[in-house]
């Protein structure tokens, strides 16, 4: 039996007032869905379980049958696998972001549709002015990015930028859990605890989005931005952190599932296909944004069920014009 799993991310969105009180998919023109719907079985599944935020890496994980409450470790650990970084013992990812701040303000969480050519010279930078052997700058794709803090503590609380606009962002820096403030950590039970207190982390990345700013300010793609009078990517954003996961394959978890993919245009779900045993499948001209190749995703997904018997085709652009507010 050919399994496929077709994911809207952040598709529901909220009810509007101005389109008579429904959210944008009640209002959409979705013949195909509605078809679906139609023929076949439809329920509900709480897809963010207690004591989780709706975050993506959350929902996706959930929906491909893992139990958080064992394996979650954060978007940043994700992101790592599939940006091909392989973690150490030590190891705290966190992803980072480059947005753009504005009179004292989060403006946007993507630094104005920050592209992946133009991150590059931007994560060079970082690194040279701000990394060490404990910090260390990983390019991701667009605005996504990745930090590692070597020895960092992921008991912390950030704030996931996307989830902020318009409001200060001095108001939203990183904090230590409480009751973690000055406890530190053992890599494993047999090293004695060598990890840096939860206060010490929130402090360093604190530290490190500050001092961004003045680094970011005089990078030449910032320069030019700010003479047309455009949005700099002009501030890091950490958040989403945590150590390496430990989980099983879904031909683990389900026996009959012998070869699976995923596509998708983030490294957040590719890496939980990379976690899962499945095989990524990139599409040319899949962007994650409203301008994404839909008919190649489709294509590729028909191309591999001939073969294979899961695929999990994710959808981004919904989510990014949620957060975008579009």
């Amino acid at each position: 039996m050919k399994h496929i799993i077709i994911l809207g991310d952040g598709m529901a969105d909220h009810a509007v007032d101005r389109l008579g009180g429904k959210t944008l998919l009640e209002y959409a023109n979705t013949p195909n869905m509605d078809h679906l719907a139609r023929i076949g079985r439809t329920g509900r599944l709480n897809t963010v379980p207690d004591g989780f935020l709706p975050g993506s890496e959350v929902a996706n994980a959930t929906i491909l049958g893992y139990d958080m409450n064992k394996v979650y470790e954060g978007r940043g650990p994700l992101e790592a696998a599939s940006i091909g970084y392989d973690m150490r013992p030590d190891d705290f990812a966190l992803r980072c972001n480059i947005i753009c701040i504005a009179d004292g303000k989060i403006k946007n969480h993507h630094g104005g549709h920050l592209t992946t050519d133009d991150s590059q010279q931007l994560i060079n930078l970082l690194n040279e002015k701000l990394g060490n052997d404990r910090v260390e700058f990983i390019k991701g794709i667009q605005y996504r990015h990745l930090l590692i803090i070597r020895g960092g503590n992921k008991h912390i609380t950030c704030a996931p930028p996307h989830d902020h606009p318009n409001e200060q962002w001095r108001e939203l820096l990183v904090t230590p859990e409480p009751g973690y403030e000055d406890n530190g950590e053992k890599f494993n039970e047999d090293e004695s605890s060598d990890r840096m207190t939860a206060q010490q982390t929130a402090d360093l990345l604190n530290d490190l989005i500050l001092k961004s700013q003045k680094v970011l300010a005089q990078a030449p793609l910032n320069i030019a931005r700010r003479a047309e009078g455009k949005d700099e990517a002009d501030c890091i954003w950490p958040w989403g952190g945590g150590y390496r996961p430990q989980m099983k394959t879904l031909q683990e978890m389900y026996p009959q599932i012998k070869r699976g993919d995923v596509i998708s245009a983030v490294d957040l779900i590719r890496g939980i296909g990379h976690y899962a045993g499945l095989h990524n499948i990139i599409v040319p001209g899949a962007t994650g944004l409203a301008d994404t190749n839909y008919e190649g995703k489709a294509q590729a997904a028909i191309d591999a069920l001939r073969n294979d018997d899961f695929v999990f085709v994710h959808v981004e652009a919904s989510d990014e014009a949620g957060h975008d507010g579009d």
